[in-house]
């Protein structure tokens, strides 16, 4: 197969030598090399490999040079290298430059020379851009491949499991495309087998659950241990902070996740205030990252499966799995998250997973192309959405009900969307009817200051409201607030339920050894950075009741 190209640019040449010996030696025997001493040499080069149909996996380019600047030629390089990565090398002067690029060229990284060594300076940076190139661009001669309708709720379920467990697949749709036909022949399969998942070197799979789906890709569904020091229940921010701090300080761990890591963080296109990214990463990419971290400390990850309940049985804790099986630990975690809460429109619940859904991932992003979407919801969530739909949407719609963006949007974000042509903002405006056969096919927008009511044609509809914690399976052990949200540390002193003598920790809940991290909490910050820190807090804590009892 033909190697991805790596083109490097500096008009120096005794350095333009060194950086193309030191990316040969680390990644030639993967990738194809490519050096170019000016800004019109490299466009050249871009061009021939063009030409070759070979892909470019990044662009490394000195930013100082005669005729052309750097930047000015990654801009331009944009036609021709789309998905490449752009890495910037520049003297610490130019570092004002480079940080504005970040937001005027898409910039992934910029680097101060000299490099060296290499194996420390630079060869770091270069394995995390190709790692990322490789996540978006990969091969897909051994997909997993899924046929099904493409208004199909069970369909887009497992097109969701896939994507946010990092499951690379190609999609087939029954109504469209003649292969995807062909598939459910060969399969012998009925309309009610659908959808299909076809595994390598597997069986196909008819209209599976999450637990088959995931046995299937050899996911783990089931605890290996009878009993841990630590049971972390949810797989988002704050539960994998968590995971990392146990796992590393020696805490046997265990995490279970009944989706997919990275919680409704996950679903980000594009977290841009996290501090040490400037370039911002997407909630999957954090969500595999701080995975990976988990499992290199040797934390245990279950996945595809429900908490449905917890007993505390002495100085060990249950956890209880939907359909059979539990897992015992002398520390329990929720880290269990907040959800989309439904909108409340009479027969919208019909469509769900049919043309409407709450958050949006990916694979739904390159589904609407060319079509109309609208979204509902005024947060920072909404803002990435709509950002990330309108890369591939002939128009995104933006349905606020209060009077203006900013009462609940970062700036950042409203200035990034005010410079999109395609994105539309109706502020006071809401859902209040909806229609189709069988699947989303319009909606009524009511203006909520006049009451004048419009009929709209909509096929995609992405709400992004509110947040509903994920708590119901506590039971009346733990004692939440009346929306849900665990109550904890120094909100319980005073109430009837906290019986030891000693003061509950901070993010302790009314049962002694079992704590709260993240948005599940009551009045925590609904930030990824703050979740992150609470899960790392948590294990502190963790630490200092498993000295006591």
């Amino acid at each position: 197969m033909t190697k991805p190209a790596i083109l490097t640019v500096d008009d120096d040449p005794m350095v333009s030598a060194a950086i193309s010996r030191d990316l040969r030696r680390r990644y030639g025997d993967d990738y194809l090399v490519v050096k170019a001493t000016s800004g019109d040499q490299a466009l050249a080069a871009l061009t021939k490999l063009a030409l070759r149909n070979q892909p470019i996996a990044m662009i490394a380019t000195d930013q100082r040079m005669p005729g052309m600047t750097g930047i000015e030629l990654l801009e331009r390089a944009r036609e021709q290298a789309p998905t490449a990565k752009y890495l910037l090398l520049t003297a610490y002067a130019d570092t004002d430059v480079a940080i504005r690029a970040i937001n005027d060229i898409g910039l992934d990284y910029y680097l101060l020379k000299p490099w060296d060594p290499p194996e420390d300076q630079l060869f770091p940076v270069i394995d995390d851009l190709l790692g990322d190139w490789r996540h978006a661009n990969r091969e897909h001669t051994s997909d997993v491949r899924v046929v099904g309708h493409r208004w199909s709720d069970r369909a887009h379920d497992i097109k969701t499991f896939l994507a946010r467990n990092h499951v690379p697949y190609s999609w087939y749709d029954v109504d469209r495309d003649a292969e995807a036909q062909r598939l459910q022949d060969l399969a012998d399969a009925t309309d009610a087998d659908l959808p299909l998942v076809l595994v390598p070197d597997g069986d196909t799979l008819r209209a599976p659950s999450a637990v088959d789906l995931a046995s299937a890709l050899g996911l783990r569904t089931r605890a290996q241990q009878p009993l841990y020091d630590v049971c972390i229940v949810g797989g988002g921010p704050a539960g994998l902070a968590a995971a990392v701090y146990a796992a590393s300080e020696g805490l046997s761990t265990v995490i279970v996740e009944r989706e997919a890591p990275g919680g409704q963080a996950g679903l980000s296109a594009a977290i841009e205030n996290y501090l040490g990214f400037p370039r911002g990463l997407t909630g999957s990419d954090l969500a595999q990252r701080a995975v990976a971290q988990a499992s290199r400390f040797g934390a245990e990850m279950v996945l595809a499966r429900s908490v449905v309940g917890v007993e505390s049985r002495g100085p060990v804790h249950a956890v209880l799995l939907e359909g059979s099986g539990e897992i015992e630990a002398r520390a329990l975690i929720v880290a269990t998250g907040v959800s989309y809460r439904s909108l409340d429109v009479d027969g919208l619940a019909d469509f769900t997973g049919r043309g409407v859904f709450y958050g949006a991932t990916a694979s739904e992003a390159t589904q609407c192309q060319d079509e109309e979407v609208y979204i509902v919801g005024a947060a920072n969530s909404a803002g990435q959405a709509a950002l990330n739909l309108a890369r591939f949407a002939k128009r995104v719609v933006l349905l606020v009900r209060g009077e203006a963006l900013e009462n609940s949007m970062s700036r950042y974000l409203i200035d990034k969307i005010a410079k999109v042509k395609n994105i539309e903002i109706r502020c006071r405006t809401e859902v209040v009817g909806c229609r189709g056969d069988g699947h989303l096919e319009g909606l009524t927008l009511a203006d909520r200051a006049s009451g004048r009511v419009e009929e709209v044609q909509a096929g995609w509809l992405f709400v992004f409201v509110g947040a509903s914690p994920r708590t119901e399976w506590l039971g009346q052990s733990v004692l939440r607030d009346d929306k849900g949200f665990v109550v904890t540390g120094p909100e319980l002193i005073g109430q009837d339920r906290w019986q030891l003598p000693r003061p509950p920790y901070a993010l302790e809940t009314s049962v002694p050894g079992v704590f709260a991290a993240g948005d599940v909490r009551l009045d925590s910050m609904k930030r990824v950075a703050s979740a992150v820190g609470e899960g790392a807090m948590s294990v502190y804590l963790v630490h200092r009741y498993l000295a006591t009892v």
